[in-house]
C-alpha cells in the first residue's frame, strides 16, 4: 500500500454529491441495515466489528448514533475505550479488547480501539518505537484471528479538518447538549495534531491486512451514508438467511 498523507486527503463531501439525495439514500441503508442485522442475529454464524478510530471530535459518537439507530438493541454493542484500568494495565494490550470481540450474531462497535495502544502512548512517548512495531505485528494477527472466526472487521478512519474539529471542541463549551463531553485536555491534545497525523499514517500502512476505510467527517450527512453503505455492503456479501424449521 502507498503511503497515505492525510494533509492531502480530503475531509469533505466531494461538491458533486447531492445533499438531500444523499441524506435519502443513508434512510434507506438504515432501514436495509436493520433488516441484515436482525437475519444475522437469527442465523448466527456471522458477527460484525465495526471500528471508529480517529482524532477528537471527529464524529464517532455521531456515526453510533445515526447509523445504527434503526437497529434492534439485543443484537448490537458499543464499547468506548477508555484510558486502561489497573488491572488491565497488567495484561498484556489487546486482553481487554478481546473481551469485547463480538459474538456470532451480534454487531459490535468500538470507540476507539486497539488502535490507542500505537497512537496515544506513541505520541506521548509512554512506549518505544520498537514497542510501537511489535504492536502493529500483533493487531494484525488479532484482526486474522477475528476475521477466521467469521467476524467481519470494518475499520473506519473518521478523517476531520483541523478547522472543523476546533469548531466542534467549541460546541463542547458552548452548546447545552454538547457540554457533557467537554474535556479541557482536548485543547492541550489538539496541539499535538501533526504527530497524531503521523502516527495515523503509519497505522494505516502497517495495519492494512485488514483494510482501512477513510472516511472524510467533516459533513456529517456524508460520513453516515459512507458508512452506512459499506456495512450494508458486506453484510449482503454474507449470504445470510434466516434459520427454518426442518420438516
Amino acid at each position: 500500500m502507498a503511503k497515505i498523507i492525510l494533509s492531502k486527503v480530503s475531509t469533505k463531501a466531494p461538491e458533486k454529491i447531492d445533499k438531500s439525495e444523499t441524506k435519502q439514500e443513508t434512510e434507506n441503508l438504515l432501514k436495509e441495515l436493520a433488516e441484515l442485522q436482525k437475519v444475522m442475529y437469527a442465523e448466527r454464524k456471522h458477527s460484525l466489528l465495526v471500528i471508529l478510530q480517529g482524532m477528537d471530535a471527529s464524529g464517532k459518537d455521531g456515526v453510533i448514533r445515526e447509523v445504527f439507530k434503526a437497529i434492534n438493541p439485543a443484537g448490537i454493542n458499543v464499547y468506548s475505550f477508555k484510558k486502561p484500568t489497573e488491572l488491565e494495565m497488567a495484561h498484556d494490550f489487546l486482553w481487554r479488547v478481546h473481551q469485547q470481540a463480538p459474538q456470532k450474531g451480534y454487531i459490535q462497535i468500538f470507540n476507539r480501539s486497539h488502535y490507542e495502544d500505537v497512537l496515544i502512548q506513541r505520541v506521548h512517548k509512554w512506549i518505544d518505537q520498537d514497542t510501537v512495531k511489535r504492536r502493529f505485528e500483533h493487531i494484525n494477527h488479532f484482526e486474522k484471528i477475528l476475521e477466521s472466526n467469521s467476524t467481519v472487521v470494518l475499520k473506519f478512519f473518521m478523517h476531520v479538518s483541523p478547522e472543523k474539529q476546533l469548531e466542534r471542541l467549541e460546541e463542547r463549551r458552548t452548546k447545552v447538549d454538547e457540554m457533557f463531553k467537554y474535556n479541557p485536555n482536548d485543547m492541550e491534545e489538539r496541539k499535538l495534531w501533526s504527530d497524531y497525523e503521523k502516527a495515523y499514517e503509519d497505522v494505516l500502512e502497517e495495519c492494512n491486512q485488514v483494510p482501512w476505510e477513510i472516511i472524510p467527517t467533516d459533513n456529517n450527512w456524508y460520513k453516515e451514508y459512507l458508512i452506512a453503505k459499506k456495512c450494508v455492503e458486506v453484510m449482503k456479501g454474507l449470504k445470510m438467511k434466516y434459520p427454518t424449521i426442518e420438516k
